[in-house]
């Protein structure tokens, strides 16, 4: 039984083959520039060489299909027969208040999604025809809808409320949502485990740093706080998001250079954050190379970023009363010494402390890794995220019909003898060119 996900973004379809059966992922992959020409796919398939090709997608539709395409090839394919896929999961930015849980595609849900759309207008749009792209390709399989904000329905008021006219929330649906849900929910179940708790009797922080960025406090296993709200855009200092910022910033451009609503939405969502700071690059990797070579708006972008994380991880420390464990993940949390490095500084009074060498040298998206400094009270880990099994083991559920709120369902990698196959065999590579990485990974109880 195969089970696929896809992630679309408005340019973009990636992609993930899971094996059921076997437990086992055969495929990855990515089509890039989809509707903006010079598209091409990026095909990864156990046991077998990387593909890539060139193909004009006009639309989602033909990317799928081009996916479905390189499947089956006969030669980088993973899937003989297409029947063989039971079930699609979709990952959706933005559930609102309308889907506080993953749920399987109706046309009644596509059409309560779509007057949604306006509170995520870089993501939902693009879900929303990835999702009519893959039924008209595939329609006699049921499609999931995996909700990136589904994990943070356990939020207080005092979490969730923004000090605003109370009827807006009734009215506006304005209220903290939180995104990254999916990544939050596997790190918090992977941190129960190296923990040796129970996973409602931990209390985390978990920084997901990447192009999107946001910081989630659990208390007792849930979600209690997180630094994205009504959008995507609040909180952390971002690729090309500018996170926290005075509102009073929005009028003033209104007024001073004439700026209207869409121009500012445009500014503080793809040419803020990072890429604002130092005028041209979003990258932290772009950036650590011009930092390390003594580039001060480099420098500066680095220290903003963390700085944004630093004051987060106090505050939610703060909030949590007990902390056991600090994770880093996704992109530059699971790549990313200098941010780890500096966000993490200067936090001993807390009990936070982390091993700068290991810190260096942990760079690995097979292993989960143990930074955690000599005389530090909370653990610091690298947990390396893994959206895609959330979808896919959701997409399961409900095609079963055992789906349930992760407060009354047991995942697959809450298990201590829990291992994933794919990361396994590439651990193994890892370990050969970097073997002082062993000493790193974080020993189960």
């Amino acid at each position: 039984m195969v089970i696929l996900t896809l992630n679309c973004g408005s340019s973009s379809v990636k992609y993930q083959v899971y094996d059921w059966d076997r437990k086992d992922v055969l495929a990855t992959g990515i089509v890039e520039r989809v509707t903006l020409g010079g598209a091409s796919i990026t095909h990864k398939a156990r046991g077998k060489q990387d593909f890539t090709q060139e193909h004009e997608c006009p639309t989602h539709t033909v990317a799928i299909e081009l996916i479905l395409n390189t499947l089956g090839h006969p030669e980088f394919g993973v899937i003989k027969d297409m029947s063989g896929i039971k079930a699609v999961g979709h990952r959706m930015v933005h559930g609102g208040d309308k889907f506080a849980r993953s749920c399987l595609i109706t046309d009644d849900f596509l059409t309560t999604f779509k007057d949604l759309c306006d509170l995520a207008p870089l993501h939902n749009p693009a879900n929303l025809m990835g999702v009519e792209a893959a039924r008209t390709v595939l329609p006699n399989v049921p499609h999931c809808a995996i909700m990136d904000t589904a994990w943070h329905q356990t939020m207080p008021a005092a979490s969730y409320s923004y000090a605003l006219p109370h009827d807006w929330e009734e009215k506006y649906g304005v209220r903290r949502y939180g995104f990254h849900g999916t990544s939050f929910l596997y790190n918090a179940k992977r941190a129960a485990v190296l923990l040796g708790k129970d996973p409602f009797d931990c209390n985390l922080i978990i920084a997901h740093i990447g192009n999107g960025s946001s910081i989630n406090a659990v208390k007792n296993g849930c979600s209690y706080d997180t630094s994205m709200g009504l959008t995507p855009m609040e909180g952390l200092v971002m690729g090309t998001r500018c996170g926290d910022i005075d509102p009073g910033i929005i009028f003033h451009l209104m007024r001073k250079a004439g700026l209207h609503a869409s121009d500012i939405e445009k500014k503080l969502n793809k040419e803020s954050g990072v890429l604002g700071i130092t005028g041209k690059w979003a990258d932290r990797r772009d950036i650590e190379q011009a930092a390390e070579k003594g580039d001060k708006i480099a420098i500066l972008a680095q220290e903003i970023e963390s700085y944004r994380i630093k004051k987060y991880i106090g505050a939610y420390y703060a909030a949590l009363g007990r902390v056991d464990a600090l994770i880093f993940t996704a992109g530059v949390g699971e790549m990313g010494p200098v941010t780890r490095k500096l966000a993490a500084s200067g936090l001993e009074e807390l009990g936070i402390a982390i091993d700068q060498k290991k810190n260096e040298l942990a760079k690995c998206r097979n292993a989960e890794l143990d930074i955690t400094g000599k005389g530090s009270r909370v653990k610091v880990y690298v947990i390396a995220t893994d959206e895609e099994l959330v979808m896919t083991e959701d997409s399961f559920a409900l095609m079963n019909g055992t789906y349930d709120v992760h407060t009354n369902y047991s995942y697959a990698f809450q298990k201590k003898d829990y291992v994933n196959k794919a990361r396994a065999d590439g651990l193994v590579r890892d370990l050969e060119k970097k073997p002082y990485l062993k000493d790193m990974i974080a020993k189960l109880p």
